[in-house]
């Protein structure tokens, strides 16, 4: 998520061995019926690195395609307004989950059932047909685990505190 900084918040209790929290500055663009919609903010290091062209810096569509995909809700904050800048946080131990989710586990299955093709059918075709056969599989699961933990709320940043003027996301 463009935006999203380096910088750590303790979590809600204060307790040093629970996960710490990712924070990143995000815009409310609309207010309705007690749901907030924010927009992360991007900061002048988004569209540095390699992958800037995937997560919504840059790439292929309108600016105001690219900017509606990464709005999310945030309930139950009251008080906001429309322009207001915020600080969310994401626990750092889901967004773990969810990259080992979305990344590792397609690429392990795939490499997996690849090594169990080549050992028992010794076929270079065999293996490629099965290795993009388990890519499906791992994507369909990884989608599957990306639900699971959307749906335990485990993915839903977190309002901190609003941003104070001039305040940015600090990298490194």
């Amino acid at each position: 998520m463009g935006g999203y900084s380096e910088d750590r918040a303790t979590s809600d209790d204060g307790d040093p061995r629970r996960s710490c929290l990712v924070e990143g500055i995000a815009r409310v663009i609309a207010v309705e019926s007690g749901l907030a919609w924010l927009e992360p903010e991007q900061t002048t290091t988004c569209g540095g690195c390699a992958s800037a062209g995937l997560c919504g810096a840059k790439g292929i569509g309108t600016t105001a395609s690219r900017l509606e995909r990464r709005r999310f809700p945030l309930p139950g904050v009251p008080g906001l307004a429309v322009g207001d800048r915020v600080v969310v946080g994401v626990d750092e131990r889901a967004l773990l989950k969810a990259s080992g989710t979305a990344y590792a586990l397609p690429l392990a299955v795939m490499l997996g059932a690849g090594a169990v093709a080549q050992q028992v059918a010794n076929s270079d075709g065999i293996t490629m047909a099965v290795m993009v056969g388990a890519l499906g599989l791992g994507l369909i699961a990884a989608r599957w685990g990306a639900r699971r933990l959307s749906a335990r709320g485990q993915l839903a940043p977190r309002f901190l505190r609003r941003a104070a003027a001039g305040e940015t996301c600090r990298i490194g």
